[in-house]
């Protein structure tokens, strides 16, 4: 995200800086990215989520050591342009690329690491805000009234004028708490830049760092894309250093100006006058509305965190006030899910992108009835809503039709059959998944105030399976259960929309019990080699009590299906018994 290139250039201007005692203002989306691309959590199998939790847990640990009062602030809504939205589109296609080539799991994020994100937060009282507006201009705003930093990674936050500074995720040596000399006041190791070491070292004007950050190029505006690639003498020439160049160049340029208008009444003989015959004109106002973008506005966090309340829905700008004056505050909260700003706007949601096989419809074909029906409860009857999903190994659009709210209101919980699952799951699937659930809750009841897990037979048997590393990656295993987290997800979404009629499930805090993908990769080969549940649970009747209740609970409801009645309990003390020998089971279980 930002400016491309211009992390690395900025390192020397960096000033080394021990942080302790002071708010922290965070980038919350960049932050839960970092920790679990940055960490040992495994990125194949579907999301790791204890592990994650493990590592958001320890961080806030970290800073509450020094002393740090964090503000964690989630990317909600974006611009109200398009400017960004080639830049989305075009990082969700790089992810399809990574999967067609081999590299499952390279920076692809877990479907429900957010959500496990916001509910760590909430567990540990952790003060977080899920931003209405594109987030980066209310992180520096709010940065900017409260005197302290901004974390995170994001290189436009070079840009943004913030007087207390902003402190690379990179550098942040969270992991290694130390003590100040002389006092008993841990620190955090870290870099801190300012706008003031950045200006002085290169001799600009503060006021002129967002037209660097515009012409330079950044997610809202590329002039090299546009067709006016500026050619400095000989840069070209120059390899590797190329754009390390080209910024030299560019702040030399801007030196010789005082004021912002100034710089941009020259631009035209910089540029020239573009290819393709486009008009410079169009190059000065995408420069300008690159510009606008680093401007600091008043913003609404600082009433969110300090009276709890939402934005006063007539200082809304013109695009958001589709919004529901009820939705702004449960959007604030993190209760709503943040991609009903871009439904009711009529804007293309673009789908995540998961691990599983190409060769297949995407998972998230699988949920899309879940969808259909929050679609309709949105925007009601004859709607449709864009969205970009896989096709294949491409990023493409199809118009997805709402379900009306005449018909949503006829639908029941257990008539929600909702069958697109491709490849069908079959009994060993199922098998794994609960066992995945018997594990995450055995480490809920055992996990005592100190965090240690208390280790039984049981536990300690699915523990090292969980140890002896990942398998090969089987992709048809990774696509059926990519498929159940997307149904999840969006039942998640759709039961925060309708005010949570039924309870959220816990699935982090005080230890993540949902999902753990390397396990139940690993038991799905246990259970087709011949291994039974009942040997896995042997030793602590409850597990094996609340597998089989589980179980019991899936089976007869798809007896009910079938027949219209509901059947008696069902058992399952091998990997296949008589009542469900050979049986596929519909992706209302994935």
């Amino acid at each position: 995200m930002g400016i491309q290139g211009l992390t690395s250039f900025i390192e020397n201007v960096l000033q080394n800086y021990n942080f302790t005692t002071s708010k922290l203002i965070i980038d919350g989306s960049n932050l839960f990215h970092s920790l679990y691309f940055n960490s040992s959590v495994d990125q194949q199998h579907g999301g790791d989520y204890d592990d994650f939790e493990d590592q958001v847990c320890k961080f806030f640990k970290a800073l509450r050591d020094c002393g740090i009062d964090p503000f964690v602030i989630i990317d909600g809504g974006s611009d109200h342009t398009d400017n960004k939205f080639k830049t989305l589109r075009e990082r969700a296609q790089s992810k399809i690329n990574n999967l067609s080539i081999g590299l499952q799991g390279d920076r692809i994020i877990p479907t429900l690491a957010k959500q496990v994100f916001k509910q760590v937060l909430s567990c540990l009282e952790v003060p977080f805000a899920q931003c209405i507006f594109e987030a980066d201009q209310e992180i520096a705003s709010l940065a900017e009234k409260w005197n302290c930093p901004v974390l995170s990674n994001d290189s436009d936050f070079y840009i943004f004028d913030i007087q207390a500074g902003y402190l690379p995720f990179s550098h942040f040596q969270w992991q290694n708490v130390s003590v100040q000399h002389g006092s008993s006041q841990n620190y955090i190791p870290c870099k801190l830049y300012t706008t003031t070491s950045f200006c002085t070292h290169f001799k600009i004007d503060r006021q002129l760092l967002p037209v660097f950050a515009a012409i330079a190029g950044n997610d809202y505006v590329n002039l090299y894309n546009m067709g006016f690639p500026i050619k400095w003498p000989r840069v070209l020439d120059l390899g590797a250093d190329t754009r390390v160049v080209f910024f030299n160049r560019l702040l030399d340029w801007l030196a010789r100006f005082q004021e912002q208008q100034e710089a941009l009444d020259s631009v035209p003989r910089l540029i020239g006058h573009g290819e393709n015959g486009v008009n410079t004109d169009v190059a000065l106002e995408a420069l300008s509305l690159g510009i606008e973008e680093y401007k600091l506005p008043l913003g609404c966090l600082e009433r969110f965190f300090e009276e709890y309340s939402a934005p006063d829905p007539g200082s809304l700008p013109d695009h958001l006030r589709v919004l529901p004056d009820w939705t702004l505050l449960p959007l604030m909260k993190g209760t709503l899910p943040s991609c009903i700003i871009y439904i009711l706007q009529l804007w293309p949601v673009i789908q995540g992108v998961q691990v599983e096989d190409p060769s297949l419809p995407s998972g998230n074909n699988t949920s899309r009835p879940i969808r259909q029906v929050l679609y309709g409860l949105l925007l009601g009857e004859r709607r449709e809503v864009e969205e970009y999903d896989r096709e294949g190994t491409n990023l493409t659009s199809s118009m997805v039709k709402a379900i009306l709210p005449s018909a949503a209101q006829q639908l029941q919980l257990n008539k929600l059959h909702i069958q697109h699952a491709h490849l069908q799951p079959d009994h060993p699937l199922l098998q794994a998944l609960l066992l995945g659930l018997v594990y995450g809750e055995l480490c809920r009841q055992r996990k005592s105030q100190r965090g240690f897990i208390e280790e039984g037979p049981v536990l300690g048997r699915l523990r090292r399976l969980i140890q002896r590393g990942a398998s090969n990656l089987d992709l048809a295993v990774a696509h059926a259960y990519s498929q159940w987290q997307c149904c999840m997800r969006d039942c998640l979404d759709l039961n925060q929309l309708l005010c949570f009629p039924l309870s959220e499930p816990q699935i982090a805090c005080p230890a993540s019990r949902l999902y753990r993908g390397t396990l139940v990769h690993q038991l799905v080969g246990q259970l087709r080699g011949g291994v039974t549940p009942d040997s896995l649970l042997i030793e602590d009747p409850s597990s094996g009590q609340l597998y089989r209740a589980m179980l019991e609970a899936i089976l007869n409801s798809q007896e009910t299906e079938a027949t219209g009645q509901p059947d008696g309990p069902s058992a399952d003390s091998g990997s296949q018994c008589p009542a469900t020998r050979g049986r596929k089971y519909s992706s209302k279980l994935c």
